[in-house]
């Protein structure tokens, strides 16, 4: 794979996606799955729990009975085997999607996914492929703990060979899903645990959202703010409360993290002349400081302020609610964060 250009992942010429319904998150996925099931033989399911019990969140529920064993496999509590076992499978034409129950479980897998299925292509000079999907639940906001809030996104960053997706919405999240379904790259699918209740308009039918390709969720002419995942509704929150003290915010949604959408990006940040990154995982090292240092690096003529970033603390993430809020950012941190840099800027 090539971070500049992924699989094109077009929607198939007879998808035609009917009035949209309002579906949630989690059902937006169980619908993915069907129909990627329906149209691809070569695809299967793969997971703990994810047979009769429909996975630890629901997600694949009802997949099994309409399926089968054969296409809808539990697993024992090894996530070393479930990736290991997707690898050759996708290796020898397969399809293969697995659950891992919780992100914070990827270093389980870890050697599988960095020097297994990141790296496919490259080592077998494209005679192989590793079209395999892992849908793994994140991040934090309801007192799981530190084994099971993490964002994980700042683990694979720098592994070249991945596509991580990172969907905001119910329909972006089908759309996104079934697209990693058709790529012949290896995709890490993130969904937060937050927003598996969340419920938007969904279009009916087979479509695809292409990867790479970032959203402008809400366009505005003073400063920009870049998230993903759970953060994005949150921006559009701070950014409604913002305007009604006169400053106009344009939210782009990634969408998927890597590689990520550059060029609407830094379009943005150009126009706006004001930048701020929100992302939940912790500070060092994460998908804050690539961008920041990606818009200074490409806009720096442009920009009226330094990019603000929003991220979490650098800490574990508490059993304790109270302790977890402090931890974790949100829409209150995003608004803080967009008038400061206003206010640096005059």
């Amino acid at each position: 794979m090539n971070d500049t250009q992924l699989d094109a992942n077009p929607a198939p010429s007879d998808a035609r996606p009917k009035k949209p319904r309002k579906t949630s998150f989690t059902k937006a996925l169980n619908d993915a799955l069907d129909l990627g099931m329906d149209r691809f033989d070569e695809m299967f399911l793969i997971g703990e729990d994810i047979a009769e019990m429909g996975g630890d969140f629901g997600v694949t529920r009802k997949l099994w009975a309409k399926y089968g064993a054969e296409r809808v496999r539990d697993t024992p509590l090894s996530e070393a085997a479930i990736i290991g076992t997707c690898v050759g499978a996708a290796m020898v034409g397969m399809r293969p999607v697995a659950e891992i129950m919780f992100a914070d479980f990827l270093g389980e897998c870890y050697d599988q996914i960095v020097n297994n299925a990141a790296k496919v292509r490259y080592m077998f000079d494209g005679q192989f492929s590793a079209p395999l999907v892992i849908r793994t639940a994140c991040g934090g906001g309801f007192g799981g703990g530190p084994h099971h809030s993490q964002s994980v996104e700042g683990w694979f960053l720098n592994v070249p060979g991945i596509v991580i997706v990172a969907p905001s919405n119910p329909a972006d999240a089908k759309g996104l899903l079934l697209a990693s379904i058709e790529s012949d790259d290896p995709v890490l699918f993130l969904e937060h645990k937050a927003l598996y209740r969340a419920r938007s308009d969904v279009p009916d039918g087979y479509y695809t959202t292409p990867l790479g390709k970032a959203a402008v969720a809400r366009t505005g002419t003073d400063l920009t703010v870049v998230a993903t995942m759970r953060m994005v509704p949150m921006a559009l929150t701070a950014a409604e409360e913002l305007e009604a003290e006169g400053v106009s915010v344009e939210v782009i949604d990634l969408r998927t993290i890597r590689p990520y959408d550059a060029e609407t990006l830094l379009e943005s940040v150009a126009k706006t002349g004001r930048a701020v990154v929100a992302n939940e995982a912790p500070k060092i090292g994460g998908l804050g400081a690539e961008l920041s240092a990606r818009i200074h690096e490409e806009c720096f003529s442009e920009l009226s302020a330094p990019v603000g970033r929003v991220d979490g603390l650098d800490a574990p993430i508490p059993f304790s609610v109270p302790l977890e809020h402090e931890v974790l950012p949100d829409e209150t941190d995003i608004a803080t964060a967009i008038r400061a840099t206003m206010e640096a800027s005059r």
